[in-house]
């Protein structure tokens, strides 16, 4: 938050300036006798200057305590009341920050609403909100400082059709009474702003979704994943036996390539906070593996199509090179595993009868992830950029997608690029918009 300034309006005075104290009238006799006076009739009659110089200073740190409750009051002024929330309403997820503060003193609780305490204690004592809402509790942040507040933030998720009975919580809680804005990103901020308004009786702030995804990957980052790193990789991602997870640090990240997988993909050159662009984009992300599942499988969460896709074998759905060539195609150094047509097989009737839903699962969640790879690939080629940062709900305790896209960047790149993925995965809108609230105000 921009220190605040004084009447003088010019960046670098001082933040909380201090009045200049008024002189003392210790020249002046009758002042001199008018103080002892008032001190002889106090009961604390001293001696010559001292008792002067006593009640001088006094008055001094009375002074003084009036500055800093000034202070105080100027800081609050410039602060959002409670609570804060960052919302980023996807086409297939909501997501929602909330931070929860720790450092509330007695004054504070005691003057506290109801309203609040009751949607504080709601949050926090759950981890799950009917039958689709999760708290990720495994993600949540602790004695985070933000705005002078010390508190831990949560992230909360839910399927983005649920929208309807969020809002009418939030009117039946009496949320109105406690904010009159929230700060949202996301494609949902427009579709649901009427009924925000009209149900809720709440104004929406609604913010460029791109902005809030870049302003949330670098300050989650910068502030660590609870003492340990937010950014990782995979060594070895196709070896079991020598997989591993380990962390790098994103100090000086620029230039990076952003790829945000969601329902669908968008992706981003970022060369600094400030200066970024979206590359491109493909139709083909999250809710396209989610909805072939849907159709081809009779699955209905993502959950269940990721469970399913990780007892099948692709290669009996899609066609592979060894398929078409009976082994490498040595001319061009394509292996035989390589997908030739995904989906492939299909055209068989054979083929069609033998594939189980398992199998179709994971040729779905194959060949979306293929797809974003190389598409991920050819930009940051054109971008000549060597980071690659995956971040997106579709990762979600995916980390069949997650290996293959490590793999397949380090295979077809020479090891010339490195895929990334951060911990808080699809959350990063949410978070922008959160500081965005904290900034604005």
């Amino acid at each position: 938050m921009e220190p605040l300034r004084n009447g003088s309006g010019k960046k670098g005075d001082e933040a909380f300036p201090t009045p200049p104290l008024p002189a003392l009238a210790t020249g002046s006799r009758a002042a001199e006798a008018a103080e002892d006076e008032r001190m002889r009739r106090a009961g604390r009659q001293r001696s010559g200057g001292s008792a002067r110089a006593e009640a001088a200073s006094g008055r001094e740190r009375e002074r003084s305590g009036l500055s800093l409750r000034s202070r105080i009051d100027s800081f609050l002024k410039n602060r959002p009341p409670f609570p804060w929330f960052g919302l980023d309403i996807g086409g297939t997820l909501v997501k929602l920050v909330y931070f929860e503060p720790k450092d509330i003193t007695t004054e504070e609780e005691e003057e506290e609403v109801e309203n609040l305490k009751s949607i504080r204690k709601y949050l926090t004592s759950n981890i799950a909100y009917g039958s689709t809402g999760i708290r990720d509790v495994h993600l949540e942040l602790k004695d985070l400082t933000l705005c002078g507040r010390k508190g831990n933030l949560h992230f909360i998720r839910f399927p983005t059709h649920d929208m309807p009975a969020f809002i009418q919580m939030g009117s039946e809680k009496h949320f109105s009474s406690l904010h009159t804005t929230l700060c949202a990103t996301g494609g949902g901020a427009y579709k649901f702003e009427q009924d925000f308004r009209t149900v809720g009786d709440l104004q929406l702030r609604k913010m460029d979704e791109l902005d809030c995804l870049i302003r949330g990957v670098l300050y989650i980052d910068s502030v660590g994943f609870n003492g340990h790193s937010e950014c990782y990789y995979f060594e070895n991602p196709t070896d079991p036996e020598k997989c591993e997870k380990l962390p790098c640090n994103l100090e000086n990240p620029y230039p990076l390539l952003l790829v945000n997988i969601g329902s669908g993909v968008s992706i981003l050159a970022v060369y600094s906070k400030d200066n970024y662009k979206r590359v491109t984009g493909t139709s083909l992300g999250g809710g396209t593996f989610l909805g072939l599942c849907c159709l081809l499988t009779g699955c209905s969460t993502f959950e269940e199509a990721l469970e399913m896709a990780s007892h099948g074998d692709s290669t009996k759905v899609d066609k592979l090179v060894r398929d078409i060539y009976g082994g490498d195609y040595e001319r061009f150094g394509l292996p035989g595993w390589t997908v030739a047509s995904s989906f492939g097989n299909m055209m068989s009737k054979e083929k069609r009868e033998a594939a189980s839903k398992e199998d179709l699962a994971r040729a779905a969640l194959i060949t979306i992830t293929n797809n974003i790879g190389s598409i991920a690939r050819m930009c940051a080629l054109n971008e000549n950029i060597n980071r690659v940062v995956f971040v997106g709900n579709f990762l979600r305790i995916n980390i069949i997608s997650m290996k293959l896209l490590a793999y397949a960047l380090d295979y077809w790149s020479k090891g010339q690029l490195k895929a990334l993925f951060l911990e808080h995965e699809g959350y990063f809108g949410a978070v922008g918009a959160l500081l965005e609230l904290l900034h604005s105000s």
